[in-house]
């Protein structure tokens, strides 16, 4: 079984699925972003790109449903081919045929997954309006003109992964640490600690 995945002429589809593999660890980890719009306005709404599902779904997303159907059906092409012939097609062949086929699954699996996830319109924010909220370091230790990674969570609790700096110059902010979101210069928040002195009314 693991020489038929690992054949070079399925080295198409290995790939497809250990890509796929990597953008879910990369979201788990944070370091991926799956609310990213695709970007594609009212082009997706009509014709071919309706039809592939692009713009029902985050694109990020929409290209892990792709890179498994992909892999799925490359390596089930496969098997019947060998089963149907004694041998294993060129991937020159069975790549751009399993392409083909996987791209109107792709788009009826998008249309499936975005009648069951949550609108993005109905909770998304302004990034602005997370200053002023409480958030907790995750990663590194954030210092002024060296940012860390921090968690906040908006006014409809979903999660915002932020770059944030000490507001004070003489401060540093620690990995756990809880702090306070105080203002936003470009990608990078402003924070002082939760046990710090807060600015006015907040």
């Amino acid at each position: 079984m693991l020489d038929f995945l690992l054949a070079s002429q399925n080295t198409p589809f290995a790939s497809a699925i250990v890509l796929m593999l990597l953008i879910g660890g990369l979201q788990a980890a944070g370091l991926g972003d799956l609310d990213t719009d695709s970007d594609l306005g009212d082009a997706a709404s009509d014709g071919l790109l309706a039809l592939l599902g692009l713009g029902r779904l985050p694109l990020l997303l929409w290209l892990a449903l792709f890179l498994m159907i992909f892999g799925v059906i490359g390596y089930a092409g496969q098997q019947f081919w060998q089963a149907l012939t004694g041998s294993l097609a060129s991937a020159w062949l069975a790549a751009p045929v399993a392409a083909a086929v996987s791209l109107p699954f792709t788009g009826a699996g998008s249309r499936l997954l975005a009648r069951i996830m949550p609108q993005d319109e109905t909770t998304a924010v302004a990034v602005d309006s997370l200053v002023g909220r409480f958030a907790t370091i995750q990663t590194g230790t954030a210092r002024p003109g060296s940012p860390a990674r921090a968690r906040v969570t908006d006014v409809h609790g979903h999660p915002h992964f932020v770059m944030v700096e000490p507001d004070n110059a003489d401060q540093v902010l620690h990995e756990g640490e809880e702090i306070l979101l105080v203002r936003r210069e470009g990608e990078t928040f402003k924070a002082i600690s939760r046990g710090g002195h807060f600015l006015p009314g907040l």
